[in-house]
């Protein structure tokens, strides 16, 4: 019985920190004006909508199907997710949902015994811990980019995501960014 706690905890705090990453690139990918999204600091530099767009494709293709088929699907353009843009912020919102939407409806379906299999991406054999673990952290670091893209771009009209600069005494009197998303 603790081993299926245990990995129940696992696979909830897997769904916990993609979704703290996704709040992260939301509350810095929200700041900013449709201009500003399709912004590149320099030539073959990626905008925080070519983020947007790379991140969809990749959760839809890793995650559609996520036990049975390989994760680098025949229907997905990566390359074409660089492409400069511009884009419409109502399709990179589409894109960024429904990669999100294909990510939390695999992560919902998964279940202790699950974790013991393989999945496949681009041929090559993973783990699902090891496939979570690697997807977990290309979308951090993505999300990171985002938020630095978005600061940059905004500059002294940037809105704090972490704690502001001087408040960290504050913030450690009452440290709500820790919480799990679900605010417990």
């Amino acid at each position: 019985m603790s081993s299926l706690l245990s990995s129940e905890k696992l696979i909830q705090s897997i769904r916990d920190e993609y979704q703290r990453y996704r709040i992260t690139a939301e509350k810095a990918f929200t700041q900013l004006s449709d201009e500003e999204l399709n912004q590149r600091s320099g030539p073959g530099e990626n905008s925080v909508a070519v983020l947007l767009r790379h991140l969809g494709g990749n959760l839809r293709s890793r995650f559609t199907d996520f036990l049975t088929t390989d994760g680098e699907k025949s229907w997905r353009d990566r390359e074409g997710e660089f492409s400069p843009g511009p884009f419409d912020r109502s399709a990179l919102l589409d894109d960024w949902t429904s990669g999100m939407a294909a990510l939390e409806s695999a992560l919902g379906q998964l279940k202790d015994e699950d974790l013991s299999r393989t999945v496949r991406i681009r041929g090559i054999e993973l783990s699902v811990m090891d496939a979570l673990a690697r997807s977990l952290a290309h979308f951090a670091y993505h999300s990171g980019q985002i938020v630095l893209l978005a600061r940059n771009i905004k500059g002294g009209n940037w809105q704090w995501i972490s704690i502001p600069p001087g408040e960290s005494a504050a913030y450690n009197a009452n440290p709500t960014k820790e919480r799990r998303p679900d605010g417990s």
